[in-house]
């Protein structure tokens, strides 16, 4: 930390294995602090390998989580994260990265140290409450990498599950410092999603919007009704029913016990078109 306690330096993800660094690290994020990342932190970055054959790594081939508490909804959070930095991890490392123009690639590569840095928080602060590291089947990662169209495709389809997900299941949150830390979590990701969403406008898709509406589109952003100018959001179920349907995780999430409070009605993004 600075003088001012305001800023926290991270040469290495091994940082966040230390209490006091997590300690740090926690403090800075609750009152709005700003982290430094090394170089040397992105280098280990580029040379993390992520996605494992099927039935190998992660977590004995399981993790049910207790959503009826907020650690089973962090670590719900955690297991979406391990997703989305496997995923952009792999796009980075794949051959049809060079396809990408340099903006595109900046953009990717962005996302994927973003990713990492959620992946990494949520395993410090969980701490011994942390659920294994996922395992991934390595032909269905591949599936999702054969071209840059389908690289930006697949990473709207995982940046909008993830901001419908943090939107269903913050309202289960009972500490108002892990809610608190939850929403500027899905800030940065609705920023991704917004960026990714702006890409592919800009390359002419519009599936079934109207050119340049992409960015916040009618399908994200309810336009009439009740939740006209709110967000979209998947209950907890909904979102690892999406999961379990890619076939990318050989590990088995599941919900061990549901939350405590009042479902509402699902409003979530639709499979991006073309």
């Amino acid at each position: 930390m600075s003088d001012k306690g305001r800023t926290f330096v991270v040469s290495a993800t091994e940082q966040f294995w230390k209490p006091s660094s997590r300690r740090s690290f926690l403090k800075l994020l609750g009152v709005g602090g700003t982290l430094v990342l090394a170089p040397t932190l992105f280098e280990a970055c580029d040379s993390y390998t992520p996605v494992t054959a099927p039935g190998t790594g992660g977590s004995g081939g399981a993790a049910a989580l207790d959503l009826s508490t907020d650690i089973g909804i962090l670590n719900y959070a955690y297991a979406l994260e391990q997703l989305e930095a496997a995923f952009y991890t792999a796009v980075v490392g794949s051959a049809a990265f060079g396809s990408l123009n340099a903006e595109q690639q900046e953009v990717m590569n962005d996302l994927r140290n973003h990713e990492v840095i959620h992946r990494e928080f949520f395993k410090a602060a969980l701490g011994a409450g942390a659920i294994g590291s996922l395992a991934f089947n390595s032909t269905a990662v591949a599936s999702t990498l054969t071209s840059g169209a389908v690289i930006l495709k697949n990473a709207e389809t995982f940046e909008d599950l993830g901001v419908s997900a943090y939107n269903g299941a913050g309202k289960y949150l009972k500490s108002a410092d892990y809610l608190t830390l939850a929403g500027k979590i899905v800030s940065v990701e609705a920023r991704h999603a917004a960026a990714i969403r702006d890409i592919r406008d800009a390359a002419g898709v519009s599936g079934g919007d109207a050119t340049g509406t992409r960015f916040a589109g009618d399908d994200v952003v309810a336009s009439t009704g009740a939740t006209a100018g709110l967000d979209v959001k998947l209950e907890p179920s909904s979102v690892l029913s999406r999961v379990g349907s890619t076939g990318l995780l050989t590990t088995m999430v599941s919900i061990s016990a549901s939350p405590s409070g009042t479902a509402t009605p699902d409003a979530g993004p639709p499979s991006p078109t073309p």
